[in-house]
């Protein structure tokens, strides 16, 4: 407390007397103790310090403890590098620099011990240094080894804290600390009551710590602040033990004790007047070595009924380390209502992530549904075009090293290069297949087949990087819990943005009601003068450049390689065939259902994802077989072809 009151003196402006005196003149006064400190003394010297006020204090501690301080002939101190046979002197006060021979001075090895304190006393001055950085390491040093002597300082520094978020810090660790080792149980309930609204880790386990438990066993009811009553028929074999250790039990024998008991006392072939043949039957067993015990050949037989016995007339019990009964009763309230909020929060990430998924898997699926939901072909090579958009995007930046200006780029340029796929794969492939699912099927894999190895040949086999602009690095921290990168936040975006895309260019634009015609009755739309051959061919290359898009944004947020698309097409098909075919709705929707679906199954199994993407696949399975049509299903004449 002495020491708390001197550091709390001089981070108020007080004792300006001592101050007047230079830190050289200090330390000869207990020029011994500094010289050959020990750990039970140390603190007078640490005290003197801190209510001198010198602002070379801090300095001098910080060079002791790193073991730099020297002691010439004459008794003076100096700071001092060695240098071979020679060391470089800095002097305590005014920082003068010197040479001196090595053999005149003898190094200051304080050991572990004093250091320990002496980086105590440290922190209590570098709380209120004009350095940040000093202040910041002072804070993080208190917040890695908590003490009691701690507290005084780190409040009296909080006033006078410019840097609004280490002051925010400080408060919070003060807090912190109050909760733990404040004076009195007001002071320690009302930092704990404030401390349920904090989710963070650091929270958590201040107030874990004050509700430590011992496991205890006692002759009666016992006294102290008890945390819970324990039925010792849990755990009967473990809860005699500790009768035993605690000296209330005599110890239980084995029955491998009891049968190296039996065997030492075999006598021309029976064991206390039975017969071997008998030692089959564990009654007899316990009864020779009952005889055994009564002849004074072995230690009294602890029974069954005898182990029973003691359980029941002792009681068993967690007493909490911490004393105060009004400070655990608040600590648990706290932790309750901490434990709600975290699962909350833990709930709210899960949706983020949910949702972060669900968006990634509608960019991916919404060409899909455009070329297999509207048009009914089976494009296996749809993942080929994500990846082509991909490489799209890392070809643009290679030239354009702007991170912002190259997505910005390569967006259209990717739906310009796999729309111009799409069409050149619909004119020369697909086009001869329609109706023919089968046969589409197998050549759309070909050429996924074909697409990944041209991109082998032409990027190699190893990931290529596509790089996401400064301002998308990092995640927005709501919480120590709720947490979402910008990446995600900008696939979302984006997902929304083509969903509204999308759905203006099927409703509100020619191309569009030409698409919506031909998809419900190709004959009547031919009739009326539009060319069916020219739409589908459209529509194809227009799902297609979707895909390239998706492939950009996809890249920013996973790897680029030849085999990216693959990752992607069950999901593809998934989200088409869950959400119902030929509707951009369904597609949203069957995303949601498959994102939420996979994250919840995630949940329970964190550590394997190929896991809940198979479960994933057998609800999808079990879905369909009750709702064929999806979960937003086509209506009229389109539902019926």
């Amino acid at each position: 407390m002495r020491r708390f009151m001197l550091a709390c003196l001089i981070f108020l402006g007080g004792i300006t007397a001592a101050s007047a005196q230079d830190l050289q003149t200090l330390l000869q006064t207990n020029a011994s103790e500094i010289a050959k400190p020990s750990r039970k003394s140390v603190g007078i010297v640490l005290d003197e310090l801190a209510a001198s006020g010198l602002p070379q204090v801090t300095s001098f501690l910080e060079q002791w403890s790193d073991k730099n301080v020297w002691q010439r002939e004459d008794g003076l101190f100096f700071i001092a590098q060695a240098e071979g046979d020679k060391l470089t002197l800095t002097n305590i006060d005014n920082g003068d620099v010197s040479t001196g021979a090595k053999a005149e001075f003898k190094q200051l090895k304080p050991n572990g011990g004093v250091r320990r304190l002496i980086g105590t006393a440290l922190v209590q001055f570098q709380l209120t240094d004009p350095d940040l950085e000093r202040r910041t390491t002072a804070v993080a040093s208190i917040a890695r080894r908590p003490d009691t002597s701690q507290l005084a300082p780190l409040v009296a520094s909080i006033e006078g804290e410019a840097d609004a978020t280490l002051k925010a810090r400080k408060i919070q660790l003060a807090n912190f600390l109050t909760a733990s080792f404040g004076e009195t149980t007001v002071e320690r309930v009302s930092a704990i009551e404030s401390l349920a609204a904090d989710t963070s880790i650091e929270a958590r386990a201040v107030l874990n710590q004050i509700l430590t438990t011992k496991s205890r066993v006692a002759a009666e009811a016992p006294d102290g602040n008890v945390a819970a009553i324990l039925d010792p028929s849990e755990a009967p074999d473990e809860n005699y033990e500790k009768l035993v250790e605690a000296g209330l039990a005599t110890h239980a024998q084995t029955p491998a004790e009891i049968r190296q008991v039996l065997e030492a006392n075999i006598v021309e072939g029976r064991i206390a007047g039975f017969a071997l043949s008998q030692m089959d039957d564990p009654s007899k067993r316990e009864q020779a070595y009952a005889k055994l015990a009564d002849e004074g050949l072995a230690a009294v037989l602890v029974t069954q009924a005898d182990r029973d016995a003691a359980l029941a007339n002792h009681v068993f019990f967690e007493l909490y380390t911490e004393k105060d009964t009004e400070v655990t009763a608040a600590a648990k309230a706290a932790l309750k209502a901490v434990e709600t909020r975290v699962s909350s929060a833990q709930f709210a990430d899960l949706t983020l992530d949910a949702l972060s998924l669900a968006s990634i898997f509608f960019l991916a699926a919404i060409g899909l549904a455009i070329t297999f939901g509207v048009m009914g072909v089976i494009n296996m090579a749809h993942g080929e075009f994500i990846m082509l958009g991909a490489y799209t995007g890392y070809v643009v930046q290679l030239f354009i090293p702007n991170y912002t200006v190259s997505i910005i780029v390569a967006l259209p340029v990717a739906f310009a290069v796999t729309f111009a796929a799409g069409v050149v794969m619909e004119r020369l492939v697909i086009r001869w297949l329609y109706d023919r699912p089968l046969e589409t099927l197998l050549a759309t894999f070909g050429i996924s087949i074909v697409l990944q190895q041209l991109a082998k040949n032409i990027f190699g086999t190893q990931a290529r990087p596509l790089t996401s602009p400064d301002w998308l690095a990092g995640a927005w921290v709501m919480n120590d819990i709720i947490q979402i990168s910008y990446i995600r936040i900008a696939i979302f975006v984006l997902a929304l943005i083509f969903l509204g895309l999308i759905l203006y260019i099927l409703k509100r634009t020619r191309l569009g009601l030409e698409v919506r015609a031909v998809t419900q009755n190709p004959g009547m739309a031919s009739s009326m003068g539009i060319n069916p051959d020219r739409i589908n061919m459209l529509t194809f290359g227009l799902g297609s450049g979707i895909a390239g898009i998706a492939g950009v944004a996809i890249g920013l947020y996973a790897k680029v390689t030849s085999e990216m698309g693959s990752d992607y097409i069950v999901q593809s098909f998934m989200t088409v065939v869950v959400g119902g075919v030929g509707n951009v709705w369904g597609t949203l929707a069957g995303a949601v259902m498959i994102g939420f679906g996979q994250k919840g199954i995630e949940w329970f199994n964190p550590s394997n994802t190929l896991a809940a993407q198979t479960y994933m696949i057998l609800f999808v399975i079990l879905f369909i077989q009750f709702r064929p049509k999806g979960i937003v299903a086509l209506k009229g004449r389109a539902a019926g072809d």
